[in-house]
């Protein structure tokens, strides 16, 4: 049985950062991704949105490693020439009861640590964007936009220019706990051992600690699964700041972001889908979308919205349920000494991806 020192399942956004966080700090690391490539999960299915950490419980995980990862990742953008933009995001109050909701959010996000904050009149938010309608709105100056792929790209360079490697094509069969190692039990056959595995699979992260033997069920988290639907806009938006709705329970609302080339999109809807592959973008629910867009831009043309695609939220917590902070389930949890698991890593997991890479580093066990 091939021994290795790390492994790390999963080979999108947040478990190539914390492969590449082992591995800059001397392990031996090896990255399984059941897919031909990087990033084919979640990661290639959002925004593409760097947070700020406005919404996020005080002393979350997500307040905490969306701050942190936020700075982080613009300053490795900017090292690395990875193609970002900051430009910014206005969190806009369409009716005026909704105004002092505005005050709340700067409030929780102020406590987070997020000072790039300003809250704007109708006539201040209408002077950043004209076509915009509102009571008020609260600029976050620190939020913008990446290229996903170019920075997991980026990731896996690090990652390889360190020693380590990823397979792929390599989906994992069975977790056994050994007595000193993790047993690592491949599809076709293939058996590893590793001193520390760090379950990073996303949508799959429930799912592949249920095949842990050894590992006790009551601790594991229910994964659900909140599909969210993107439109795409035909033609150019008027707009250069990225638009937000104050936010809805389990999402922050339809809302505008643009891409690196202008082009822009709305999204994401919540729907609560049973599957993780449920992934196709459903024409009727434009509907809904252009009476929510139409909220803040009165002006959007009739036809104007497209299917674009969907990606699905790793959720741990369901329906109508405060949404669960990210957790990071280590043997003081579970008893599998040797593992780490990574539940519930939805937004903002691309903003706090280098965080969270350190976080799993800092908790690893040493050789």
């Amino acid at each position: 049985m091939e021994q290795v020192d790390v492994v790390v399942v999963g080979a999108g956004v947040v478990g190539l950062a914390v492969a590449r966080a082992l591995a800059l700090r001397g392990r031996e690391v090896l990255v399984l991704e059941s897919a031909a490539t990087i990033g084919t999960g979640t990661s290639s299915r959002n925004s593409e949105v760097i947070h700020a950490g406005i919404y996020y419980a005080a002393n979350s995980l997500k307040a905490r490693l969306c701050v942190q990862g936020n700075a982080m990742l613009y300053d490795y953008c900017a090292q690395r020439g990875v193609d970002h933009r900051r430009c910014g995001k206005l969190i806009v109050a369409t009716r005026p009861e909704q105004v002092d909701q505005l005050q709340q959010i700067q409030q929780k996000a102020r406590l987070n640590g997020v000072e790039e904050l300003r809250l704007l009149n109708r006539d201040q938010a209408q002077a950043l964007e004209p076509h915009l309608q509102c009571e008020a709105a609260l600029l976050s100056a620190s939020t913008g936009i990446v290229d996903s792929h170019a920075l997991m790209l980026s990731l896996q360079g690090d990652l390889e220019a360190s020693h380590g490697m990823i397979a792929f094509n390599s989906p994992v069969a069975l977790i056994k706990k050994g007595q000193d190692a993790i047993e690592i039990g491949m599809d076709d056959g293939t058996w590893l051992r590793a001193r520390l595995l760090v379950n990073a699979a996303g949508l799959s992260a429930v799912a592949l600690a249920q095949r842990c033997t050894g590992l006790d069920a009551r601790c594991l988290p229910k994964a659900f699964y909140a599909k969210g639907n993107y439109f795409t806009l035909a033609g150019r938006a008027p707009f250069s700041h990225l638009i937000y709705p104050v936010p809805e329970q389990a999402g922050l609302g339809v809302h505008l972001t643009l891409d690196l080339g202008g082009q822009a999109k709305f999204g994401p809807d919540v729907q609560w889908v049973d599957h993780a592959d449920d992934l196709q973008v459903d024409p009727a629910r434009g509907e809904a979308f252009y009476a929510q867009v139409r909220r803040y831009w009165p002006a959007l043309p009739d036809g104007a919205l497209q299917p674009g695609y969907a990606g699905i939220r790793p959720k741990i917590s369901g329906p109508g349920e405060p949404a669960a902070d990210f957790m990071i389930q280590g043997p003081e949890v579970h008893g599998v000494v040797g593992l780490i698991n990574l539940f519930g890593i939805e937004s903002p997991g691309l903003t706090s991806a280098l965080a969270l890479g350190e976080c799993v580093a800092d908790r690893a066990p040493m050789r």
